[in-house]
């Protein structure tokens, strides 16, 4: 059966997953890449290094953003949202950071290595940590449970 995801059970999704990607686009290109983000207050908190998503990012704030979750062909979750790329500063961004930090850390295979995609203290006050508001958001699944 197919069928559309209540909002309870979009909720659900987006706190259990921890990756999902981002797609922006502009100037006709579009791109979409995995990032590692939370869920909060109706917002996806992400954050990265310089580079063509944030760059494509400040400069098309309109972004969508997709998560799923995968039994087997026949049985999955999926929610796609849209919203708004915003980059935090000051409290907001500490906020974000010890979030996405104590969420992701603990699901690290190898606790005692720094992570390789910007955790690490050395680079901490180099990153841009961001939210995507968000103002729109759908999910549907397929189960052949009875």
């Amino acid at each position: 059966m197919l069928g559309d995801l209540g909002k309870k059970q979009i909720i659900d999704l987006l706190h259990r997953q921890v990756i999902g990607r981002v797609g922006c686009h502009v100037n006709g290109e579009t791109y979409i890449v995995p990032i590692n983000y939370i869920y909060n207050n109706d917002s996806i908190y992400a954050h990265s290094g310089n580079g063509k998503k944030i760059e494509m990012m400040r400069q098309n704030p309109k972004v969508c953003f997709q998560v799923d979750e995968i039994t087997d062909t026949f049985s999955w979750q999926s929610v796609i949202l849209w919203g708004t790329f915003e980059e935090l500063n000051g409290v907001d961004r500490q906020q974000a950071m010890q979030g996405i930090i104590y969420r992701i850390m603990p699901l690290a295979n190898k606790h005692s290595e720094e992570s390789s995609h910007g955790i690490d203290i050395e680079q901490h006050n180099d990153l841009i940590v961001y939210r995507i508001r968000i103002t729109e958001v759908t999910g549907r699944f397929e189960s052949h449970e009875d």
